[in-house]
């Protein structure tokens, strides 16, 4: 039994050695090529490397690639090397000896960028198996940019073996697109395509794209070949764009042009005259082209084309576009897979449009519904508001100097925004507000004064650039459902924020006491003051409230925008807007305006993408029409601001 096996096992070991194959023979067969490789000669030499099914062909073609390869002057040997002062470290290709021998008496292969390319098309189905996981992902990725029908086989069968779940869904999404392009039968070219139709990436599209790729022609019979579609003249091409291309396909003469014309008649001039007319009469374009045509008659210049005549020629032609694309078969398929992937893709938008709006609706949401409190309760023109939030982002700025966690740092931030610019609030109210209540006018320019007071101060603190308020890590990137379909955490994330003051301040305002108290005012002041309710203090409650909110939204806006002494500007018009929109005084209110101003600016700028100025004007237009059929807004309130 022994010997049976030690005969078994020396026969096993003869035929390996009988199968393996050596690289070095083949390498030498193609010694010039590779030594001096060019574009036109080295896809021969990679035909025969790679055929040769040697072991250490993947590995050369790396060495090969990233010019660590060397031959040895004096049989032309070549090496893996790595170079160390005036010494090589030489390992043999096929054995993978290692020896030490002085730099001087070898060549150092440097294949050029057009050759590497190569190198890296053939190389890629060796990556495809490797066993290192980012070594298979390079070649995938290798495959994406400059893909070719040789890959697709390997492509294929790499694919079952394939452990990764990511990598597998890419490359049989990758193999689809080459068998779209490449694959020999019909049948299995029109089934990958069939298989792009849910595919909404630019990749699917460009591909069916690819196939759907058409050319002019014209006949003048009937259509030939593939037609893509019949084109008309007049609507489809112009007359002159139809003429030039009977030109070029040589079916009617060429037009002389009023220059080639003035040039002809230059060149024949005899004794004064031009096809027998005097110099002198040919100031017009019609005398002109009398005079060439005497000349043409007579041979000496072509043939001039009259309008007319241009006419008849255009219509005696069929002109059409063609599929490169010969098989109708697979244009057939390409164009409903293509059409299928259109309406995904316009769908696709709409929810991205509408998460868009959503999360820019949020974002009005935080920076007015402080306003709509102050201003429903009060009827104060806070021309300031925007300041509080700007001074609600620096206040963020200023906790992440201390507080490196970003996280911590705006768990911190959002309460201390809060008491900073509540009690910056209370204090303007005290100060200012309660002198000025029923004078809207100095009201406003009041708070106005103060805004700019505000900015000047910021401007003095943290100075004109802008600075960081840096979100944690965990908001970075964004949710991407598809190549179309994206949005960003930090979005998100102020969505949510938006939701959950929402809930806070209907819970504040309709179940605890201060929420009653500020009710029972806005309703009627003098009632609540006859119940023992003191309006000033739920003034300056209610107005410090709304304060404090801003800088909360202050914070929340500062992790998407930039934190400047100007911020607070960019909001303030789209506060106004929501409030005055939405219904003064009502957070259901204030939510619906916030959300058509959102809806309305994001669909302006879907429709002209190009000029947001644009938009903000059309949107403001639409709002000062709205205003006019509602004054009240969407959402009237009741009591003292009904009767106001």
């Amino acid at each position: 039994m022994l010997r049976q096996f030690l005969t078994i096992f020396i026969w096993l070991g003869f035929a390996g050695m009988a199968f393996a194959q050596d690289l070095q023979p083949v390498l030498q067969t193609h010694a010039d090529e590779i030594a001096k490789p060019s574009r036109s000669s080295v896809s021969a030499v990679l035909d025969d490397i790679v055929a040769s099914g040697a072991p250490q062909v993947g590995d050369f073609l790396e060495h090969w690639q990233d010019k660590t390869v060397w031959q040895r002057d004096a049989d032309g040997v070549f090496f893996f090397a790595v170079e160390g002062g005036d010494d090589l470290t030489l390992r043999d290709i096929d054995t993978g000896t290692e020896i030490t021998a002085p730099k001087a008496g070898f060549s150092q292969i440097k294949p050029n960028g057009g050759v590497r390319r190569l190198i890296g098309t053939a190389l890629v189905q060796f990556q495809l198996t490797d066993p290192d996981l980012s070594r298979r992902q390079s070649a995938i990725e290798s495959i994406a940019r400059r893909p070719n029908a040789s890959q697709l086989e390997p492509l294929l069968k790499s694919i079952d073996p394939e452990t990764d779940a990511t990598l597998k869904a890419r490359k049989i999404q990758l193999a689809n697109f080459l068998s779209a392009s490449f694959a020999p039968d019909t049948d299995d070219k029109v089934a990958a395509i069939n298989s792009l139709s849910s595919d909404t990436s630019i990749e699917a599209r460009a591909v069916l794209n690819q196939l759907l790729s058409a050319k002019q022609a014209v006949s003048a019979d009937a259509p030939t070949g593939n037609v893509a579609r019949v084109l008309k003249v007049g609507s489809d091409l112009s007359q002159d764009d139809a003429y030039a291309q009977l030109v070029a396909a040589k079916l009617a003469p060429p037009t002389v042009s009023p220059s080639a014309i003035r040039d002809a008649l230059a060149a024949n001039i005899e004794g004064g005259r031009v096809g027998g007319i005097p110099t002198a009469q040919l100031g017009t374009q019609p005398m002109r082209e009398a005079a060439y045509a005497v000349l043409a008659d007579q041979g000496i210049v072509p043939p001039l084309v009259t309008l007319d005549e241009q006419i008849s020629a255009v219509a005696a032609h069929s002109f059409y576009e063609v599929y490169e694309e010969n098989d109708p078969a697979i244009t057939d398929a390409a164009r409903a897979a293509l059409d299928s992937i259109e309406t995904r893709v316009g769908a696709a938008q709409a929810v991205d449009l509408t998460l868009d709006a959503l999360s820019l609706a949020s974002i009005y949401f935080l920076a007015a519904i402080g306003l709509a409190i102050t201003f429903g309760v009060m009827g104060v023109i806070n021309m300031a508001h925007g300041e509080f939030i700007m001074m609600g982002a620096y206040t963020g700025y200023v906790v992440q100097q201390f507080v490196p966690d970003y996280t911590l740092s705006i768990i911190v931030a959002l309460p201390l925004a809060f008491a900073v610019t509540f009690a910056a609030g209370v204090v303007m109210e005290r100060l200012v507000i309660r002198h000025l209540y029923h004078r809207p006018l100095e009201t406003l320019l009041a708070t106005f004064g103060i805004s700019v007071a505000l900015q000047q101060l910021a401007k003095n603190i943290f100075g004109t650039q802008a600075r960081p308020l840096t979100s944690p890590g965990w908001l970075d990137g964004a949710w991407v459902v598809s190549d179309v379909i994206q949005i960003s955490y930090i979005r998100i994330a102020i969505f949510v924020m938006a939701l959950m003051f929402l809930a806070l301040i209907l819970f504040v305002l309709k179940r605890t006491r201060l929420g009653l108290e500020v009710r029972a005012v806005t309703q009627n002041p003098g009632m609540a003051a006859s119940m023992g309710i003191n309006p000033d203090r739920i003034n300056m409650m209610t107005f410090g409230l709304g304060s404090g909110i801003a800088g909360i939204a202050g914070v929340a806006i500062g992790l998407y925008a930039k934190v400047t002494s100007e911020m607070g500007a960019d909001y303030i018009v789209q506060s106004f807007m929501t409030v005055v929109v939405g219904g003064v005084g009502n957070v259901w209110g204030t939510l619906a305006g916030a959300s058509l101003i959102g809806f309305l600016q994001k669909g302006i700028e879907w429709f002209n993408p190009s000029n947001t100025l644009a938009a903000q004007t059309y949107m403001v237009l639409f709002i000062i029409l709205f205003i006019q059929f509602r004054p009240k807004g969407i959402v009237a309130q009741k009591g003292r601001a009904a009767a106001d």
